[in-house]
């Protein structure tokens, strides 16, 4: 073990795969030592195992009926009891959990890569081209988020796909702010000029070096949004424009218990719960990223 350690954390590393390695050995200490990014990252892991493991953890069914045991309390049987069409809250919150996963990660999947390459290239290259991106920017960046979502999905039509695709597009624009401005701090910096002396055309020096610089701070943000693209998914849900029934949508669950809230509290409270626990654990990652990879934004905090 001391071996492998030693390796990880050698100062002159032989080859780049023993320097990632290293650093995310070190990232991955640096953020153990705080207990709070602990704790959002055993959410996150409970996230991950109850999506994957979702057959096996679910005693029911999420969407078959059983109109005999519909609005029953929390019990043994049902633990967080049953809602107006007899389904169990709980296997419905389990397999809630690989819908939420699937829109957290398919919109950081679109909306990251768009906002980092606009970002990185209105940066790069300035002039009118800066101008023109930054301007279709600010133009998404003036209108709140769920307004926004709500219209492109009014537009294409509800649905879960509809809904990713209308949260990502929402999405990206803070991606590109931060990718500009960490790309106008170096894109004059020697090592940049370095490598147009060598032949390096634009394409290569904003996909190998610019774009690699910008990761880290992109990934922190990433993280830190995605309790908002929760929330913004759950609201999509709620209003009947997200996943559609009988999917167990967690904002959708609780658009259908609202009629119950003061009776049968459980059926709206139990997947409020999971949406405030998930967005509490990326906030408390995503905060711990920040402190580690970003340490002078961090520290302003």
């Amino acid at each position: 073990m001391s071996t492998l350690r030693n390796w990880l954390l050698d100062d002159s590393p032989s080859s780049r795969f023993q320097a990632r390695m290293g650093r995310f050995w070190r990232v991955f200490t640096a953020l153990l030592r705080n207990p709070l990014t602990v704790i959002g990252l055993i959410i996150i892991l409970a996230l991950l195992l109850i999506a994957a493991f979702a057959p096996m953890l679910a005693p029911y069914s999420p969407t078959s009926q059983n109109l005999s045991a519909r609005l029953l309390p929390p019990s043994s049987a049902h633990w967080m009891g049953t809602d107006e069409l007899g389904r169990d809250i709980w296997s419905r919150v389990v397999y809630g959990a690989r819908i939420t996963l699937l829109i957290v990660t398919m919109v950081g999947v679109i909306a990251a890569p768009l906002g980092l390459i606009i970002g990185a290239v209105a940066g790069y290259f300035g002039g009118w081209v800066d101008r023109a991106m930054m301007a279709i920017t600010d133009i998404f960046l003036s209108m709140p988020k769920l307004i926004m979502a709500l219209a492109f999905v009014a537009a294409l039509g509800p649905g879960i796909e509809n809904a990713i695709i209308a949260i990502a597009l929402t999405a990206w624009p803070v991606y590109a702010r931060i990718a500009r401005a960490e790309t106008i701090t170096f894109r004059d910096a020697e090592f940049i000029a370095a490598v147009r002396i060598q032949g390096g055309g634009h394409t290569r020096i904003i996909l190998r070096h610019v774009l690699p610089l910008c990761a880290s701070s992109t990934i922190v943000r990433v993280t830190l949004d995605m309790a908002g693209i929760i929330l913004t998914a759950a609201g999509l849900g709620f209003l009947g424009l997200g996943a559609q029934p009988p999917l167990p949508e967690w904002g959708a669950m609780i658009a259908s218990g609202r009629n119950f809230i003061l009776d049968q509290w459980w059926v709206a409270t139990m997947p409020g719960f999971a949406i405030i626990l998930v967005s509490l654990g990326f906030c408390l990652l995503g905060d711990g990223l920040r402190d580690v990879l970003d340490p002078k934004q961090g520290g302003k905090q």
